[in-house]
């Protein structure tokens, strides 16, 4: 629908101001109800709990045995270590010897069970990322699916209070946040707290003197976070601000290019742009700077904790009480302990991004949708095509009718006229049902069409509106969207009626020509006869129509004008109409302002009533009478 003359509810901005991907780079949105919306999330994997079942056993397996074999290999060292000894002690003896007597065969042994165990490790690794994989993007697919379904029964409202950036950021950004997350984050969460837990009791069945030694880094590295950290976060959430006006400056600039030039406000822009740019660039290397402090502060906290542990560790080996392949595992140890902690601190954020993003799925899911009354009913014939019984209708709580009544028959034509604001799409709304009324009914023969399914409801009507909607496609597959089981010769014929084919057969690939994003590619009175095309194939029984010629050159208005009076031949029509003299001859014309329905009559009838309607015409500019 034309949205510009309906009295709307103010949009909200999404997260990013609506424009563009919104990114949660740094910045980490809470969620509301943290389990609450973790067990409703997790709800949707409960068909693939045998799957996740086989995720945990295999991840678990993996890092066990990724965790055995620095201990194993610590036997070949210490073998190495032992043969070596062992010969100089022989030499020094006196004893010849042609070689260390170094057990190769054992060392041999050694390595084959280490490689046989790091194949296995990733094996199973690879098992459980391949079906964490499939289970993930099939959760992933089943909420797009239902999110897909809400999104057609929610309300028009829905869309008038929230932005395109904001639904699309939904859909798109916040459904690959829960996707990325269930892949790999569950999984890491997982593994990270067997290789925490598995490593710490390794570290322990080597040397409790060592393991407390390692220890004693951790609570300085939490420290460390602890206090960088949240700096961090503060610079992050300026810096995601800093981008989102940058970006919003930059979308504006580059859509009103031409504006910009010939208002010659280039200078302007460009300064504005500076503040804005070195906004975010203060921001930005401060958020960089803070959050790299800590990874240098946790390598060398590991430093001195390894030194620490080679050096008492070395002291063992000499005295005899710990084996230098034993030092060496627990080295590989300590090293490997660090890991998890970091792991599991950068999901903690991962993890309440995602349920964040779950929430704002969710309230989507959550909406309120429009509900038939009844079971679907066909539609039977009656003398009145539509009536509007009583029809109470508000956006909020005011009420702009609050007992309209209107009888149309087949083959009339309803004008509706006001203003510029003055809501004159209302009545088209609540015809096709994007709102439902608040009290009395609107029946279709004689049907409350709250007791048809919306798809039924509408496959009656078809809309040529002011602001031409197509899509990024084919001129043909454009006309064809009216009905897509229509014949060649039925769009062509359209198209030829809506004076398209004059147009299109001057193009070099003619109806294969592809239209932009935009449609820019054609003129706007082009667009205008394509979606005039469009509602030929369809052949409704009731026609919309939002007159759209303010914008075009002369000899286009005429051919759409043409055009609009051959689909209205037979038809019942409501007529939104800017120009009065185009609805002169209407059947009915439904006069609002303010959003509300001030008169209604013919036009010699509202003549005569001397009221809003006629104020116009007794004006001394009545040759080209307009509302606007």
């Amino acid at each position: 629908m034309a949205e510009k003359d309906t009295p709307r509810p103010q949009q909200q901005r999404g997260p990013m101001g609506g424009h563009g991907p919104g990114g949660h780079a740094g910045l980490v949105e809470k969620p509301k109800n943290f389990w609450r919306t973790t067990r409703r999330l997790m709800s949707y994997m409960s068909d693939r709990l045998v799957g996740l079942c086989f995720v945990l056993a295999f991840a678990i397996i993996s890092v066990i045995f990724q965790i055995r074999t620095p201990k194993i290999l610590g036997q070949a060292t210490t073998e190495i270590f032992k043969g070596v000894m062992k010969g100089q002690s022989e030499q020094k003896a006196g004893f010849s010897i042609a070689g260390l007597p170094i057990n190769y065969d054992k060392i041999v042994h050694i390595i084959i069970i280490v490689g046989l165990m790091y194949l296995a490790s990733a094996v199973f690794s690879f098992l459980q990322q391949y079906i964490m994989t499939r289970i993930s993007q099939q959760t992933v697919y089943k909420l797009r699916k239902f999110m897909k379904q809400k999104m057609r029964v929610v309300p028009i409202k829905y869309y008038d209070t929230h932005s395109n950036g904001d639904i699309m950021s939904r859909a798109v950004n916040d459904m690959d946040n829960i996707a990325s997350t269930l892949q790999q984050s569950l999984t890491q969460a997982v593994t990270s707290t067997v290789t925490f837990i598995g490593t710490l009791w390794m570290m322990l069945t080597i040397s409790w003197k060592l393991t407390l030694i390692a220890l004693v880094t951790i609570p300085l590295s939490l420290i460390i976070v602890g206090i960088v950290a949240p700096r961090s976060q503060k610079f992050f959430a300026a810096q995601q601000k800093s981008l989102g006006l940058l970006n919003n400056q930059v979308e504006e600039n580059y859509a009103g290019q031409q504006v910009l030039k010939s208002f010659n406000k280039e200078d302007n822009t460009i300064e504005t742009f500076e503040v804005q740019n070195k906004n975010y660039y203060q921001a930005a290397w401060k958020a960089q700077f803070i959050s790299g402090i800590i990874m240098p502060l946790m390598i060398f906290l590991n430093n001195i904790g390894y030194v620490f542990v080679a050096v008492i560790g070395g002291i063992g080996v000499s005295n005899g009480s710990i084996t230098l392949g034993n030092v060496q595992a627990f080295l590989q140890y300590t090293n490997q302990f660090s890991q998890p902690i970091s792991q599991l601190a950068n999901l903690m954020n991962t993890i309440q991004s995602t349920i964040a993003s779950a929430e704002r799925v969710f309230e989507v899911m959550d909406e309120e949708e429009m509900k038939d009354t009844k079971a679907n009913r066909k539609v039977e014939d009656t003398n009145n095509l539509i009536e509007l019984e009583h029809v109470q209708f508000g956006y909020e709580d005011d009420l702009l009718m609050t007992d309209y009544n209107l009888t149309v028959k087949p083959g009339q034509q309803v004008a509706i006229v006001g203003p510029t604001g003055a809501g004159k799409t209302t009545i088209i709304n609540l015809l096709e049902r994007f709102y439902d009324v608040q009290g009395g009914a609107i029946r279709l023969n004689g049907t409350d069409t709250r007791d048809l399914d919306r798809e039924s409801l509408r496959s009656h009507f078809a809309m040529v509106l002011q602001d031409t909607w197509l899509f990024t496609g084919s001129i043909y597959d454009n006309i064809k969207y009216g009905r897509e089981d229509a014949s060649k010769d039925t769009i062509m014929a359209a198209a030829k009626a809506a004076h398209v084919d004059e147009f299109v057969r001057k193009l070099p690939d003619g109806y294969d020509t592809v239209l932009n994003e935009e449609a820019s590619n054609i003129s706007q009175g082009q667009r205008q006869l394509v979606t005039i095309a469009r509602a030929f194939v369809a052949d409704p029984e009731i026609l919309i129509l939002d007159e759209a010629t303010s914008s075009v050159d002369t000899r286009t208005e005429v051919q759409i004008q043409h055009a609009m009076s051959e689909l209205l031949k037979n038809r019942t029509s409501f007529v939104v109409a800017h120009r009065l003299s185009t609805i002169q001859n209407a059947d009915n014309i439904i006069v609002m302002n303010h959003g509300a329905v001030v008169e209604t009559g013919t036009h010699n009838e509202l003549l005569a009533q001397n009221g809003f309607y006629a104020t116009p015409y007794n004006s001394q500019f009545s040759d080209n009478v307009s509302f606007d």
